[in-house]
């Protein structure tokens, strides 16, 4: 990449091009999407975290003089006096009592409870209203609401970011090849996208569902099967467009290949309107997976999932904390996701200048 000069020291060079320079500071004006995308990435950073948030195991145990993490490693009953070469369960009242005989001690994560666990110990039969031991209440078999927000977040950004990735790739190199070499191959792949795009895609999850056993993997992949159409016709009319271009045609002249004409010359005009769709994108696979677990079609049972949190919000209505904290989530997470997908509008956006303002009169 050519440098240039920064322009705030004099003689001090940067990486930077006064392009990306620009899109940054239209990026960083639009005050409501920079900070989006700042909270996002903090909530999302602690959901990342979340073993270590909300967990049925201590964080930290000191006993007899030595040091356990069972957060990162598993310890028998008999490490801390027990008879069982079992897994210590931590919540047991007398492994509690073994641990904590003499001068041994616990340190529990803030939220001291997993996404699968069970509370054997209600005060109130479940599904149980926000106390100071559940802070958003139990779901109807005693599991944190909480904890499975936690873990259910961080597994809905993770697939719907995979998802996007996988559909965003297959949709350019699809596009791209449709755009660029036109003609018959451009006419047969038009003709296939509207051929695929009107299969049911919901039909075809349930029969599916009825005949191989749901997992995150046979799921993503029959997602991405139907979802890498959302780019197609975006960049393949920027190929339709950049492939006649000067520097194109020179390229061509001088022996270029295919190939490289359309991944170092064309592609980067189409990556444009990519990352400006992206966030956009990102949110309608969280959406999409929302509604499918909702709907008893997504990840299998023992998964966090959000949708089925809002499922049982539907079922119990005498439990209103169930679907409210839930729905509040992931309108909280969409919401951030879809102003940040504006700044990023904006900062690609040629009309704007470096203040995020029009420079076309209006």
């Amino acid at each position: 990449m050519t440098t240039v000069n920064d322009g705030s020291v004099p003689g001090q060079r940067s990486w930077i091009t006064p392009l990306t320079r620009r899109r940054l500071s239209n990026f960083r004006a639009n005050r409501r999407g920079f900070w989006s995308l700042w909270i996002f990435v903090v909530l999302f950073s602690v959901t990342l975290m979340a073993e270590m948030v909300a967990n049925d195991k201590p964080l930290l145990v000191g006993y007899e003089g030595s040091l356990y993490f069972p957060v990162f490693r598993t310890y028998p009953e008999t490490a801390f006096g027990g008879v069982f070469e079992v897994e210590a369960d931590y919540r047991e009242h007398e492994v509690q009592a073994m641990i904590t005989r003499g001068d041994g001690w616990m340190i529990w994560p803030p939220i001291p409870f997993s996404y699968n666990t069970i509370d054997y110990y209600l005060p109130a039969p479940a599904p149980s209203p926000p106390s100071a031991t559940h802070w958003f209440g139990t779901d109807n078999m005693g599991k944190d609401v909480a904890a499975q927000l936690i873990y259910g977040a961080r597994l809905s950004f993770l697939f719907g970011l995979v998802l996007t990735v996988l559909s965003s790739v297959i949709g350019v190199c699809i596009g791209g090849v449709q755009g660029y070499f036109g003609g018959l191959v451009d006419l047969a792949g038009q003709r296939f996208v509207e051929v695929w795009a009107g299969l049911p895609v919901l039909f075809i999850l349930i029969i599916l569902a009825s005949i191989v056993e749901s997992n995150v993997f046979w799921l993503l992949g029959i997602l991405v099967a139907f979802s890498w159409m959302s780019l197609v016709g975006v960049v393949r009319a920027e190929f339709l467009r950049a492939r006649n271009f000067q520097y194109v045609t020179a390229a061509r002249a001088l022996g270029a290949s295919d190939t490289r004409i359309m991944l170092r010359h064309v592609l980067p005009n189409g990556m444009v309107a990519t990352l400006t769709f992206l966030p956009f994108i990102l949110t309608g696979s969280i959406t999409l997976l929302t509604s499918l677990d909702f709907l008893g079609f997504g990840l299998p049972a023992e998964s966090p999932s959000l949708g089925r949190l809002l499922a049982q919000g539907r079922t119990n209505v005498h439990a209103p904390w169930l679907g409210l904290t839930t729905f509040f989530t992931l309108a909280l997470m969409l919401t951030l996701l879809i102003f940040t997908g504006e700044a990023v509008r904006d900062a690609f956006d040629p009309r704007k200048d470096d203040r995020g303002r029009s420079k076309v009169p209006e």
